[in-house]
């Protein structure tokens, strides 16, 4: 995760977090955000989740660090755009859990906005709900208002 901070362009900064997450140095990715970054996560569950600050996105690599899942990034593209701080990154997930030992893949999209080196925002769309059911967390879905159970005919 060795980036000069200061000259990283944004698929630099990018290439080092998810070097970071698949070698597992999950307490040293909140190093390559700003200390006001804004990190959102739109899909999350049950709710969308927006983390503000880096001690913030730290707390968050902790808690997936003291998880069952090993991730390991495949298939990269980085999308650089119009704007030179701004990248959007497509790229998979193959994720392992020890228990059942069987690898599931899901697709996730990042855009990065990185400046002086740093991550300053992020927009994280990854399946939550594929890694909740593989940890055996999916909420329960409600019915909605009209809908009746199946009839038995």
């Amino acid at each position: 995760m060795q980036t000069s901070q200061s000259t990283a362009d944004p698929r630099t900064v990018f290439e080092s977090l998810i070097r970071g997450i698949t070698d597992g140095s999950w307490d040293r990715l909140a190093d390559l955000y700003a200390e006001d970054a804004v990190v959102e996560l739109p899909f999350a569950l049950p709710a969308p989740v927006r983390l503000e600050g880096r001690e913030a996105v730290r707390a968050h690599f902790a808690a997936a660090a003291g998880g069952p899942l090993r991730l390991t990034v495949h298939d990269v593209v980085v999308h650089r755009t119009a704007d030179p701080e701004v990248v959007v990154a497509e790229f998979g997930y193959e994720i392992r859990t020890p228990a059942a030992g069987e690898a599931f893949h899901t697709a996730n999209v990042q855009v990065l906005r990185v400046r002086d080196g740093l991550v300053v925002a992020s927009r994280d769309y990854h399946n939550h709900a594929a890694l909740a059911a593989a940890l055996g967390q999916l909420p329960a879905t409600p019915t909605p208002p009209g809908d009746a159970a199946p009839r038995q005919g």
